[in-house]
């Protein structure tokens, strides 16, 4: 049987430095990452596809609080669930035609995906991840204090809101995910982190949150038994003292190896941490290699010929 890989999408992978991130952007910016996912899936990988939605989910609050008054706005695990729908539809087509011009007929599907999360996580006491578009420092600051937004400076690129993003506990359709892979049927699931879910009395309640989507693609990936991971991000690989005259690239390193660099601070919150961390946990629970790359560089990447790659070890 062929290979399983999990590859993890950025939501800005969408929407693009400068864009206001129409529809018509969306689609035309997806056909050039389906091109590349395409290509994997043309060397005879199965593929699971994974995806954030900062910027979507963003925007989904902005419309559900500026149309409060003429229809009913959503909570924010309902904006999730919304940006699921929006962006798999988008992707599943955007794949499906890349495919057929290969002359491949794989199927696809997207999959709405509940993701449980500990409703006593202190994540919920400390808002940390960035949604939405950037601001300047002035925008930013009246938002924050017309609409009770908490905001943060997002990697010296503006300023952004930031929400509660617990870590993920469990897949609720990890089942019907699992029968997707077994029948060779590319997956997209996860979308956004997942949308947040707590158990209570046996029921699944919403919760105001947003998960953090390569912490919630390293939990499938594990939950579905894979040994490889790619994370699809904006940058062409990983770096230690990035944006300085003694910036250098990381090409191949042990966990081990990077867990000293995050130790040392070298990668930022709401941007390359969660990567490294998520990489770092799925190594350790099963996983053997971890690919950090961009979206253009997927296929030479899994050759071993392009980006950052993480291996178990010291």
């Amino acid at each position: 049987m062929k290979e399983a890989v999990l590859v993890a999408i950025g939501g800005n992978s969408l929407i693009r430095a400068g864009q206001r991130g129409t529809v018509d952007e969306q689609i035309e910016n997806a056909r050039v990452t389906a091109s590349h996912i395409a290509d994997l899936a043309g060397m005879g990988y199965r593929l699971v596809i994974t995806h954030g939605n900062g910027p979507q989910v963003g925007s989904q609050l902005l419309r559900s609080e500026s149309g409060s008054s003429q229809t009913y706005t959503q909570p924010l695990d309902v904006c999730v669930a919304a940006t699921q729908g929006e962006i798999g539809y988008i992707l599943q087509n955007a794949i499906r035609s890349e495919l057929r011009e290969r002359g491949i007929n794989t199927p696809i599907a997207a999959i709405v995906t509940q993701v449980k999360v500990d409703k006593h996580d202190p994540a919920f006491q400390d808002p940390v991840k960035p949604v939405g578009p950037f601001y300047h420092k002035e925008d930013a600051e009246r938002r924050r204090d017309e609409l009770g937004w908490d905001i943060s400076e997002d990697a010296a690129r503006g300023y952004r809101r930031v929400v509660p993003s617990p870590r993920p506990v469990s897949i609720v359709e990890i089942d019907a995910i699992r029968r997707c892979v077994e029948d060779d049927i590319i997956v997209i699931a996860v979308g956004g982190g997942g949308i947040p879910v707590v158990a209570e009395d046996g029921r699944l309640t919403g919760i105001e949150a947003v998960i953090d989507k390569d912490l919630s693609s390293s939990l499938l990936a594990v939950e579905l038994g894979l040994k490889r991971m790619i994370i699809s991000t904006a940058v062409d690989c990983v770096y230690i003292n990035f944006k300085r005259t003694d910036q250098a690239a990381l090409r191949d390193v042990t966990a081990g190896k990077v867990v000293e660099h995050l130790r040392e601070g070298q990668f930022p919150p709401g941007s390359m941490r969660p990567k490294i961390e998520s990489a770092v946990e799925f190594l350790a629970r099963g996983g053997e290699e971890v690919i950090i790359t961009s979206p253009y560089h997927l296929a030479e990447a899994v050759k071993g010929e392009f980006g950052t790659h993480i291996r178990k070890g010291d």
